[in-house]
């Protein structure tokens, strides 16, 4: 099995085209490939797949190292994207794949590439059923509590601002509860932000199945949206972790990001974890 090791802003994933699968990727696989100490160790799994549909590049599916699987991730994607064109999938600076979440319309200028991330949206039948139209709300949280804002990009994101304490927050003491409330039927990210300049934030982000990551394109949507609802001027840089994306968030709140993303190394996958990886559920 031979794969790719990506990242973006410290954000990395396993690239396998399901070509080189020997099997099927199934939970317990994906956890195993992402243990970072008996495994490739990465942050998820980013399965290319053909498809038979013209207007599709690739389908990219994706998988959080819990086995999980995700609707979109925008600096997995993006990996996805620079993957495509650097193996000759395509010729196009400009195409389309398709994710769980839609399609997604990237744009490839150099190192950088900017994905068309869609219209952002703060309700959600699904992911957050009890929401007002304006997807606000408050919540309790290791004895904290929290006002939050509701985005859906693709995937649920939580953002919660902060005004002062973001670098000593204990995202790991508030993350998980969050994650997992009951607001949220299938879970959500959470991002926790400080607005830094008139067009400007700081991000801290706990994943959905990952827990805190050095950056979420995703998450950092999230959390642009809601800074630009609350006056922040848009594009907005989001300072992460790993580094910086800039995020474009329209009147209509249709949404573009820009960021980088770089392979780090390939590799083939021993006989010994290929049994031991046939031997998993």
């Amino acid at each position: 099995m031979h794969f790719e090791k990506w990242q973006a802003l410290g954000n990395d994933y396993v690239i396998v085209e399901e070509r080189e699968l020997p099997f099927e990727l199934t939970p317990g696989r994906v956890s195993a490939i992402c243990a970072p100490h008996t495994g490739i160790g990465s942050d998820g799994v980013l399965l290319i797949r053909e498809t038979d549909e013209p207007e599709f590049v690739a389908e990219v599916k994706i998988y959080n190292p819990d086995g999980s699987e995700a609707e979109l991730s925008g600096n997995g994607v993006r990996q996805a994207v620079m993957y495509l064109r650097s193996h000759g999938w395509t010729e196009d600076d400009s195409f389309a794949v398709r994710t769980a979440a839609g399609e997604i319309r990237p744009r490839i200028e150099g190192e950088l590439c900017t994905m068309d991330i869609g219209h952002a949206s703060l309700r959600s039948e699904t992911d957050f059923p009890s929401g007002g139209d304006d997807g606000t709300g408050t919540f309790e949280s290791g004895g904290r509590e929290f006002a939050f804002q509701f985005v859906q990009v693709g995937n649920p994101q939580v953002a919660i601002e902060i005004k002062d304490g973001l670098e000593e927050l204990e995202l790991q003491r508030y993350g998980p509860f969050i994650e997992q409330s009951e607001l949220f039927p299938n879970r959500t990210n959470v991002s926790f932000w400080q607005r830094t300049g008139p067009a400007e934030i700081r991000a801290r982000i706990f994943e959905r199945g990952v827990g805190e990551t050095m950056s979420s394109g995703t998450g950092a949507t999230g959390a642009a949206v809601a800074a630009t609802l609350r006056g922040v001027q848009s594009p907005v840089t989001v300072v992460l972790d790993g580094g910086e994306l800039v995020v474009d968030v329209g009147e209509d709140m249709h949404v573009e990001m820009t960021g980088w993303a770089r392979p780090v190394y390939a590799g083939t996958l021993s006989e010994e974890v290929l049994k031991e990886l046939n031997a998993t559920e």
